[in-house]
């Protein structure tokens, strides 16, 4: 499939432009000049360049996101709700070429990159209809003609640090649902793909125009890191969530956690896939495969280790390896191919390093790894996704490396697979491949799995928009999406109403004036 990247960035309206932040339909210049040229992983051209924001830009823009919370917040939420039901809209009616620059920017897959703006489409949907549901709960009160309940208020600003391996996607999971709930949201997306994050802004623009929204109600800082410490330092944001790995994340939880800020952190993964003697070897495969060298294996979610039944060992493997000479790298436009580049160079070495520290402890590589070269791999970010037999102690696995790199480890009881699966520092999705009901349930129960997500015959990479997304230990304890992750961007409030024309106090105490 050929697309003109050229027409798509004009199509989208960031052609030509070098913004430093947006507040709603306002465009600010940044004070120092700073520009970054961003290079496509695909081929390794220059798409564009774009203004890097300054700390006064910075201050700028949270002065206007204050100014329009105080707005936004009176505006009813079904109101809100319907505001961003026009956005789902306006994403319907661009998602092929949105999806197009995710792939050409970041390197996923074409239909990756469409499944990405689907998932922003998604969170629309979902948020319109909890923009009606933002409910609280009654409470009967030991005191008589007492009424108590709780209700939900918007925080204010939430500030939202995006990862590069899924630009746009994660951001929406929270704006959509933090624009419903009354707050406005300040987004510093990766340094690395900020074209996709300003061609959503322009979408967003004229969505908010039409409906006369509060200038700064959406705002968008290309910046770098320095901005992002600005922000989980800044007290004027209640909320800071942060998408990326395990170490920016406790920096930025120890800096909102000092000044008893809020933050929702999602990092990390390590996640494991344990293939059972009753599992169904075919479906395993797939789930397996597109696990591991899926955006290559640049998701959270990606699958890292395969904890395989020895009585299974050397027949799956051999799927695995027949599997793994069919997977097509090279241009993620192309649909024909499964697995595009690494983000970038510095990505590349990070995978032959791993490769390297994992023969030094003993792996033995089944599916040799390497970087491609010739033609079609000119930007120098092709690799090939390999396989490794492995312990799981070794100091390799327990780390997560953003790269195709999979791991086999073999057991002998569903006990030790457990153990296995949860013996490593990150928490985000599991899987159990099996049609062992028994086996099923005990990898679900209190001594199961301790991964934020659970799965059983499906793998660990994807997630439906209804359920909670997140995960637990060092990948952080964050919920986006669905289920009650909404909550996470109110304040909570108790009220108790006294309707009588006595004062009882609770617990039957007396206090006679």
């Amino acid at each position: 499939m050929s697309l003109n990247i050229s027409d798509i960035l004009k199509h989208l309206h960031i052609n030509d432009i070098n913004p430093a932040f947006s507040t709603g339909s306002f465009w600010g210049d940044s004070k120092d000049g700073i520009t970054r040229s961003i290079f496509s992983p695909v081929d390794g051209n220059e798409i564009a360049s774009v203004q890097i924001a300054s700390e006064a830009d910075y201050e700028a823009v949270i002065a206007k996101a204050s100014e329009a919370f105080v707005k936004w917040r009176t505006i009813p939420a079904p109101k809100r709700g319907e505001i961003v039901r026009q956005l789902g809209d306006a994403l319907r009616l661009h998602k092929q070429e949105l999806g197009a620059l995710v792939s050409y920017e970041m390197g996923k897959s074409l239909q990756e990159g469409y499944g990405e703006v689907q998932e922003m489409i998604d969170i629309c949907d979902l948020a319109v209809g909890q923009s009606r549901q933002l409910f609280g709960l009654t409470m009967h009160s030991e005191r008589p003609e007492h009424r108590m309940y709780e209700q939900y208020h918007p925080l204010g600003i939430v500030g939202i640090i995006s990862a590069f391996n899924f630009p746009v996607a994660v951001w929406s999971w929270n704006a959509a649902l933090a624009w419903i709930c009354g707050d406005v949201c300040v987004w510093k997306p990766s340094e690395k793909t900020p074209l996709t994050a300003i061609a959503c802004q322009r979408i967003i623009q004229d969505v908010f125009e039409k409906n006369d929204v509060p200038e700064g109600v959406s705002c968008l800082v290309i910046a770098d890191r320095v901005i992002g410490e600005l922000m989980a330092n800044d007290k004027r944001v209640p909320l800071v969530s942060a998408t990326g790995s395990t170490r920016m994340g406790k920096a930025v939880g120890a800096a909102v956690g000092a000044r008893l800020g809020r933050s929702l952190l999602e990092l990390g993964g390590n996640n494991a896939i344990i293939v059972s003697q009753h599992a169904d070897l075919d479906t395993v495969l797939i789930g397996a495969v597109f696990g591991a060298v899926g955006t290559a294996g640049q998701r959270c979610t990606s699958t890292r280790r395969l904890i395989i039944h020895e009585s299974i060992y050397e027949q799956f493997k051999q799927k695995l390896v027949k599997a793994y000479r069919q997977v097509r790298i090279g241009d993620p436009l192309d649909q024909n191919n499964h697995m595009g580049p690494l983000i970038d160079r510095d990505a590349v070495k990070a995978y032959l390093d791993s490769i390297g520290k994992c023969k030094a402890e003993g792996g033995k590589f089944i599916v040799e790894g390497g970087v491609l070269e010739g033609p079609g791999y000119t930007s120098g970010c092709y690799v090939k996704p390999c396989i490794a037999e492995v312990e799981n102690h070794y100091d390799i696995v327990q780390h997560e490396t953003f790269a195709p790199i999979l791991y086999l480890i073999k057991y002998q009881t569903i006990e030790e697979a457990i153990a296995l699966q949860n013996g490593v520092p990150q928490g985000l999705s599991s899987a159990i491949m099996t049609t062992n009901l028994r086996e099923a349930e005990q990898f679900l129960s209190y001594a199961g799995s301790d991964c934020g997500i659970a799965n059983v015959n499906i793998g660990t990479s994807g997630a439906e928009i209804g359920g909670a997304f997140g995960g637990e230990k060092e990948t952080g304890g964050g919920r986006e999406s669905g289920s009650d992750a909404w909550k996470v961007y109110m304040r909570r409030q108790t009220n108790t109403i006294n309707y009588s024309t006595k004062l009882p106090l609770a617990q039957g105490i007396k206090f006679d004036l």
